[in-house]
C-alpha cells in the first residue's frame, strides 16, 4: 500500500499541483537506519518528505491522528497504518518510553525513522525548542540523524481552510549528523538537551528559520515561555 500510494497517489498529485523544490535529497542514505529529522508546519508534511526519500520512511505520529473520530476518521487512521505511521503517546512516563522502544525497534530493523522534535506543529511559522525524545533515540541506537528543513506546507492547509490551497514548497536536507554512542550511565539531561539543541540549530539553518527557545505546545495554549 505504501508504494502504491506513493507512486500512483500522492506522488503524481503532490507534484502536479505544487511542484515543490528539493535540495540536497543526496544527503539521504538509501540503506540503513537513519532518523530523519525536520521541521513540522503541517499535517501534509508527511506526505512530502517521503516523496525525497528513494526508501519507505516510518513516521511516529502523535496517537490522536489514529482515534477514527470525526468525518472521515476510519479512512485517516487506515491511511495513516498504511503508509507506515505510528502512533506514539506523548503523556510521559511508561507510555513515553514505549512510544521510544517503537522508534528503536524501527532502526533495529533498518529502517529510516522520521520525526518531528518540536513535537507538534508550530503555530507561528518560527522553530521552536525540540523535545529530548530525539536524543535518546540518538543514543540508544547510535545511528545517523539527517536534518530537514521545510517551507510552505502551513499555507496548503492553513487554519479553518476547508480545502487544499496552492502553494510553493521546498524542502532542504541537510549533510548527516554524527554522535558519538554513550553508554546508559552516561547520559544525563544536559547530555539530551545538547544532542537536541545542535538537531535544531541545523534545521534552523537550513530553513533559515527564527529560532524560539520555547516549546511549540506551550505557546499553542498560551502560556508563559516554557524552559
Amino acid at each position: 500500500m505504501y508504494w502504491f500510494l506513493k507512486n500512483f497517489v500522492v506522488y503524481p498529485a503532490l507534484r502536479v499541483a505544487f511542484r515543490f523544490r528539493v535540495t540536497g535529497a543526496r544527503n539521504i542514505p538509501r540503506r540503513g537506519p537513519v532518523i530523519l529529522v525536520s521541521n513540522h508546519r503541517s499535517l501534509i508534511d508527511s506526505f512530502f518528505i517521503p516523496l525525497i526519500v528513494r526508501r519507505q520512511v516510518t513516521f511516529l505520529a502523535a496517537k490522536n491522528y489514529f482515534d477514527g473520530r470525526g468525518p472521515g476518521g476510519a479512512f485517516v487512521r487506515g491511511f495513516l497504518l498504511g503508509v507506515g505511521m505510528l502512533p506514539i503517546d506523548r503523556s510521559g512516563g511508561n507510555a513515553s518510553r514505549a512510544s521510544l522502544d517503537t522508534g528503536i525497534q524501527a532502526l533495529t530493523e533498518g529502517k529510516a525513522l522520521g520525526i518531528y522534535p518540536e513535537g507538534t506543529r508550530s503555530p507561528d511559522g518560527a522553530l521552536h525548542r525540540g523535545r529530548t525524545g530525539v536524543a535518546r533515540l540518538v543514543f540508544a541506537s547510535g545511528v545517523t540523524v539527517v536534518p530537514i528543513a521545510i517551507r510552505g506546507t502551513e499555507n496548503i492547509l492553513p487554519k479553518g481552510a476547508k480545502f487544499p490551497r496552492f502553494a510553493k514548497v521546498s524542502l532542504t536536507v541537510g549533510r548527516p549528523l554524527h554522535f558519538d554512542e554513550l553508554p546508559d550511565s552516561e547520559i544525563d539531561a544536559p547530555a539530551l538537551r545538547a544532542v537536541t539543541d545542535r538537531i535544531m540549530q541545523e534545521i534552523a539553518a537550513l530553513g533559515p528559520f527564527e529560532y524560539a527557545d520555547s516549546y511549540a505546545s506551550t505557546v499553542k495554549n498560551g502560556s508563559a515561555r516554557d524552559r
